[in-house]
């Protein structure tokens, strides 16, 4: 007999919370990405870099913070470096914009400068992060690891498959929603948002009416480098910090933002969870879900996985590829490239 229970919980356990999860993290990256693209009318290929730089900062505070004896009980410390970690972004990304877009700005440069000056930018920061913190694995994750964990739950419920749920799960998605609201109550609401919106829909007439285009563009390059920060501490406190993920990142978060529709905020939350469940989807092994719906002779013997998880970023690729083809502007029609 089918055991839809189990089944379910296998589902929820390892598809539904770290998709969840991880659409969470894609999406505010992704907001970063549209953000600048929306205003600035470029992709900026150092974002990934940026959300890495944000997190590198919030690590360093950490460990400053605990050395002194601070800690949240049983939520992570990095929350409380978070702050910091904003802080050293903002004046970052302020001062690559005053020493390298802004002047490309002014002389009127074609969108593709200003696209390969952004890669020049990613490699300069990667060099920095590399030589402040190191290439190697740091684990940001302290104070209690699961609200519950797989054991308790079978304990609780006495079925035969585990539920997790972990700490870093819940800050992450009770972060998002946080963030992505104040986000769009700052966009629609305040005088500073409307007039971002106005000059990201038509410049020349927000020039027109007088809106300051540096004051836009400065508080563009804040409100990327919060979401930045804030996306890049919370993946590697789902998953451990390292460098160089950073780097690998940049696909999906690009895949996410253009399958939502560039330059549309709300695409780029869509997009963010369409890429995490399409990844996580696609590369998991459906072997023991079928064990526990199918007849115990029709039970499969390999591990009914579409990909390896190798190649989970090849998803995204895929996934960018087929939308740039048949809807260059995303799900909700945003500008194309």
């Amino acid at each position: 007999m089918p055991d839809f229970v189990n089944a379910g919980v296998l589902i929820a356990n390892f598809l539904v919370l770290p998709g969840l999860t991880y659409g969470c993290q894609l999406a505010l990256g992704a907001l970063g990405v549209t953000l600048v693209y929306g205003i600035l009318r470029y992709s900026n290929f150092a974002h990934g870099e940026t959300m890495s730089f944000g997190a590198m900062v919030s690590i360093l505070a950490m460990w400053l913070l605990q050395a002194w004896g601070v800690s949240l009980g049983p939520l992570p410390t990095v929350l409380l470096a978070l702050p910091f970690g904003m802080l050293a972004t903002i004046v970052f990304c302020l001062l690559t914009d005053r020493w390298v877009y802004r002047h490309y700005r002014r002389h009127k440069a074609p969108t593709v400068t200003l696209l390969i000056a952004s890669v020049g930018v990613m490699f300069l920061m990667n060099g920095i992060i590399r030589f402040i913190i190191g290439p190697g694995d740091r684990s940001i994750s302290d104070g209690a690891r699961f609200i519950f964990n797989a054991r308790e739950f079978r304990r609780a419920t006495g079925l035969a498959e585990g539920l997790a749920l972990k700490t870093s799960q819940v800050i992450t998605v009770l972060t998002a929603v946080a963030t992505v609201a104040a986000l769009f109550w700052f966009l629609n609401r305040t005088r500073t948002g409307k007039s971002m919106r106005a000059y990201s829909d038509n410049e020349d007439l927000a020039l027109l009416s007088g809106i300051n285009p540096e004051r836009v563009v400065m508080i563009t390059w804040i409100l990327t480098a919060v979401l930045a920060t804030i996306a890049g501490t919370l993946y590697g406190l789902d998953k451990s910090y390292k460098p160089f993920t950073y780097l690998q990142l940049l696909l999906p978060i690009f895949a996410a933002a253009i399958v939502g529709g560039l330059g549309n905020p709300l695409g780029a939350i869509a997009g963010g969870f369409v890429i995490a469940f399409s990844e996580i989807g696609i590369t998991f092994a459906y072997r023991k879900f079928l064990a526990y719906l199918l007849p115990e002779s029709w039970e499969p013997e390999g591990l009914v996985q579409l990909l390896s998880t190798d190649y989970k970023f090849a998803v995204s690729f895929v996934i960018l590829v087929l939308v740039l083809l048949t809807r260059p502007t995303g799900i909700f029609r945003g500008k194309t490239l």
